[in-house]
C-alpha cells in the first residue's frame, strides 16, 4: 500500500479516474505496471475489473491513501495538511475557523497540535510546507498556461478572429476578458484591522473564500478550453458541418459532456450514439501506395476508407511534427490533418499504438 498525501479537499484539484472519469477520493488503486502517466482507477472501476488499451485487469497495484499517522497517532496525514492549509486560508490565532474548515477536530485539539508540532518544531512545518508548495507549483503548471496544437494566429484586437477566438491572446496564454471578469471587485475595499469585530472579520475572510472558489470555477473553464483545443472556435464549428443534420443535432446536445469527458472519450462518446451505417472495407487493389504498407497499416487504411497515398502523406506530418515538438496531441493531429475529426483520431491512435509517435 503507497502512502500519499493529498494537498487539497477541492474534487478539481484531484485527478480523474480513467474508468468513469469521476474524480477520485482516497483511497483508489494506482496500476503498478501501466504508466507514465499513472493509470488510475477508483476502488468501483476497480472492482469491476476495468481494463484499457495496455490495461488489464490481472495488473498488479498499489493502494494510494493518506489516511496513516505522520507525527501523532491520532492525526492522518490527511488532516496534517489539511491543517495546515486551514491554518494559511484563515489566519494563525483564528483555530475556530481552523476547526471549521477542518470538520474533523475541535478548536482546540488544531491550536494544541499545531503549537507543539509546528511552532515549538519547526523541522516538520518546512518539510510538509515545502511539500505543499511543490504540490501547487506542478498544478500551476498543468493548469495554464495553454499550450496550443500548433502556433496559432496572433490577430489584431477587435478582429473577426479575434472574436472566433474568444480574445484569446497567445503571446500571454490568457484572454482579453476572464470568466467572471469582476470577481476581484468584490474584494478592493476587503481591508483587514486590529479593531474589526469578530462578525466583520467573519465576512470578510467568507468574502475571500468566495473570491477563490470563483477563481477555481475560471481555471475549470480554461482547462475545459485548453484539453478540448477549443481557442478557435470557429474553426471547428466548420468541421462539424461536414456531418449530417442529425449528427450536428447529437453534437450541439452532447456539447455539455465534455466538461467531465476528455477530448478522445468525448469524441468516443459520441460516436457511440451517432448511429451511422458502417461503409464496406476499401478495396486497395492496385492502389498507389499500396506496397509502401505493412498488413496491420493496410487494414487501417480499407477500416477508415483511406488510400495509401494519403496515408503515407498524414503519416509523415504526424511524425515530423512529433519529433519537433516531443509529443503530439490528438488537437495538434486535427490541426495538421484537414479530414474528418473521428478518421483523425483513428490515425492518430494507431500511431500511437504501433509506435510511430508518442504523445505529448
Amino acid at each position: 500500500m503507497e502512502r500519499l498525501a493529498s494537498f487539497s479537499n477541492d474534487p478539481f484539484d484531484k485527478p480523474p479516474c480513467r474508468g468513469c472519469s469521476s474524480y477520485l477520493t482516497e483511497p483508489y488503486v494506482k496500476c503498478a505496471e501501466c504508466g507514465p502517466p499513472p493509470f488510475l482507477l477508483c476502488l468501483q472501476c476497480f472492482t469491476r475489473g476495468f481494463e484499457y488499451k495496455k490495461h488489464q485487469s490481472d495488473h498488479t497495484y498499489e493502494i494510494m491513501t493518506s489516511d496513516f499517522p505522520v507525527l501523532d497517532p491520532n492525526w492522518t496525514a490527511q488532516e496534517e495538511m489539511a491543517l495546515l492549509e486551514a491554518v494559511m486560508d484563515c489566519g494563525f490565532g483564528n483555530w475556530q475557523d481552523v476547526a471549521n474548515q477542518m470538520c474533523t477536530k475541535s478548536k482546540e485539539e488544531c491550536e494544541k497540535h499545531y503549537m507543539k508540532h509546528f511552532i515549538n518544531n519547526p523541522l516538520f512545518a518546512s518539510t510538509l510546507l515545502n511539500l505543499k508548495q511543490a504540490e501547487e507549483a506542478q498544478h500551476n503548471e498543468t493548469a495554464i498556461p495553454f499550450h496550443p496544437a500548433d502556433d496559432p494566429p496572433r490577430p489584431t484586437f477587435d478582429s473577426l478572429l479575434s472574436r472566433d477566438m474568444a480574445g484569446y491572446m497567445p503571446a500571454r496564454a490568457d484572454f482579453v476578458e476572464e470568466f467572471d471578469n469582476y470577481a476581484e471587485w468584490d474584494l478592493r475595499d476587503i481591508d483587514f484591522v486590529e479593531d474589526d469585530s469578530d462578525i466583520l472579520h467573519a465576512l470578510k475572510i467568507a468574502v475571500v473564500d468566495i473570491y477563490h472558489s470563483r477563481l477555481k470555477e475560471r481555471q475549470r473553464r480554461k482547462k475545459i478550453i485548453r484539453d478540448h483545443g477549443l481557442i478557435n472556435l470557429r474553426k471547428f464549428q466548420i468541421l462539424e458541418r461536414r456531418y449530417p443534420k442529425e449528427v450536428q443535432d447529437l453534437y450541439e446536445t452532447m456539447r455539455r459532456f465534455a466538461r467531465i469527458l476528455g477530448p478522445v472519450e468525448h469524441d468516443k462518446f459520441i460516436e457511440s450514439h451517432a448511429c451511422r451505417r458502417s461503409a464496406p472495407p476499401l478495396n486497395l487493389t492496385g492502389l498507389p501506395g499500396t506496397e509502401k504498407l505493412n498488413e496491420k497499416e493496410k487494414e487501417l487504411c480499407q477500416m477508415v476508407r483511406l488510400v495509401p497515398g494519403a496515408y503515407l502523406e498524414y503519416k509523415a506530418a504526424l511524425v515530423n511534427e512529433c519529433n519537433k515538438q516531443g509529443g503530439l496531441r490528438l488537437a495538434q493531429a486535427r490541426a495538421l490533418i484537414k479530414i474528418d475529426v473521428n478518421k483523425t483520431r483513428k490515425i492518430y491512435d494507431f500511431l500511437i499504438r504501433e509506435g510511430y509517435i508518442t504523445k505529448a
